[in-house]
């Protein structure tokens, strides 16, 4: 097992992180129960939008409401989702309102000490390979 798949699968390790591509993180995730899901957010002009994408990408039940609090109570759900951790890819978040941006890593790392908090492996990675945001990194690549 290499050092990023036993990342991913240390619920201790969950968190909000940054990365430059994720095919190694889908690779890695390859043959564990966890469960991953991409997200592109390219192109969400506002909340609704950016809200819209995550339940469609993430199948949010039908009594998602659409909102912030709402996202948190389903982040913090997943039951109808398969998996024994959560790995949220999220793609394109150069073009979100820079306030929406900020409230959805909140909820993300809320999210992610929650299931810390109960064993359960939850990481929500941005893709960003010019490294805009604020995040730690997620693994360093391999040197080619």
């Amino acid at each position: 097992m290499d050092k990023l798949t036993q990342r991913l699968i240390d619920a201790a390790r969950s968190g909000v992180y940054r990365t430059q591509c994720c095919d190694e993180i889908v690779d890695a995730a390859r043959g564990t129960r966890l469960d991953v899901a991409r997200v592109d957010l390219g192109g969400a002009p506002d909340k609704e939008a950016l809200l819209q994408r995550l339940a469609l990408a993430l199948g949010f039940p039908a009594w998602f409401g659409g909102n912030w609090d709402a996202l948190e109570d389903c982040l913090t759900d997943l039951a109808w989702r398969a998996g024994v951790g959560h790995v949220v890819l999220l793609e394109g978040h150069d073009e979100l309102p820079a306030d929406d941006l900020g409230v959805l890593l909140d909820v993300l790392a809320a999210a992610a000490q929650y299931w810390a908090g109960r064993g359960t492996p939850f990481f929500a990675v941005f893709l960003d390979p010019g490294h805009a945001l604020a995040l730690p990194e997620l693994f360093r690549r391999k040197s080619a």
